[in-house]
């Protein structure tokens, strides 16, 4: 389907459930905000639902607070968005697959299943991207709220617009979002400048116990239960640590390991270019983009991380 026909089903219903995936970063919660804007515009009755709750950091935006764990279950139609499958929902996946009604899947992942009713999967920067194109086929102008929701969004999944990922679609989306009133000076402050003393010390532990692989090609970070309580930090506060080894001299691709229980540790794993991290993460049943994917992996430290290099050796050209 095509966009338009997306939002010709969309504009049908009245009501509908927008799932972000869990642990959202700020282009899950911006295009599921910004959707349930454009949707109440024209009368719509939404809920955005997550499994997990909002990161502080996101909760500069008015709204952000409202989105909540308790999917409407009564709502005509559920839609997912920025989620590459529906285990990427979490507890909620569950509800959205065995839901006897009309599915939405609005997402820019290449390792998207096209697990609904409708799907409209496209390779973008973000899917914030995606709804501000959405947004031309309804009868409204974006509020200055909404325009903020989606250039967090865009600005989240592409560095402050720095990423391999940004495409000319990409700079004209955001001088869309800004023509409608988006403050791009207060969401790149909040999203990449503004940071606790607690995150700072965090930082400053992770990044000196960088670990290299293969002459300085792989760096590995890792950051423990442990290191989090050590410096009163919490996991949300770990967003875009792995920018830092990726940008080293020399390295080729970054891990973050992110220690999630006894012997689970969520990995993001982020490339250059000479290594498909979308082809890594699959190895382990995750997935993502080329450039920037995730998974998770299983074991003790040490074995998580020979395992990574392992596979990363295998996906790097000499």
């Amino acid at each position: 389907m095509n966009l338009k026909e997306i939002a010709e089903k969309l504009k049908s219903v009245k009501s509908a459930t927008i799932f972000c995936h869990m642990r959202p970063d700020g282009d899950a919660l911006g295009a599921a905000m910004g959707l349930k804007w454009l949707l109440e515009s024209v009368g719509i009755c939404s809920r955005a639902v997550c499994e997990s709750p909002v990161p502080g950091k996101f909760l500069f935006l008015e709204g952000m607070n409202e989105v909540t764990s308790e999917a409407d279950l009564a709502a005509e139609a559920f839609i997912a968005v920025d989620s590459s499958d529906e285990n990427r929902l979490g507890r909620l996946g569950e509800v959205f697959r065995s839901a006897k009604k009309p599915k939405f899947n609005i997402d820019h992942h290449i390792s998207n299943t096209r697990f609904a009713d409708y799907n409209f999967v496209e390779e973008r920067a973000a899917t914030c991207e995606i709804i501000a194109e959405l947004a031309e086929y309804f009868p409204v102008k974006l509020s200055p709220l909404a325009a903020d929701y989606l250039m967090m969004g865009l600005s989240s999944d592409t560095g402050n617009f720095a990423h391999k990922n940004v495409t000319a679609s990409t700079f004209r989306a955001a001088a869309k979002l800004a023509e409608c009133g988006a403050d791009i000076n207060r969401i790149q402050y909040n999203m990449f400048k503004k940071q606790s003393r607690e995150r700072a010390r965090l930082f400053g532990n992770t990044m000196s116990k960088i670990r290299y692989f293969a002459d300085g090609r792989i760096a590995v970070i890792t950051v423990t239960e442990g290191d989090l309580a050590d410096s009163g930090a919490t996991s949300d506060m770990t967003e875009g640590f792995i920018d830092f080894p990726l940008n080293i001299e020399g390295v080729e691709v970054a891990i973050c390991l992110l220690e999630t229980g006894k012997e689970r540790f969520k990995v993001s794993l982020r490339s250059k270019g000479k290594a498909d991290v979308n082809q890594i993460a699959s190895v382990y049943g995750g997935g993502g983009h080329i450039l920037a994917s995730g998974c998770m992996v299983f074991g003790p430290l040490e074995e998580v991380v020979d395992k990574l290099r392992y596979t990363v050796m295998q996906h790097l050209p000499d």
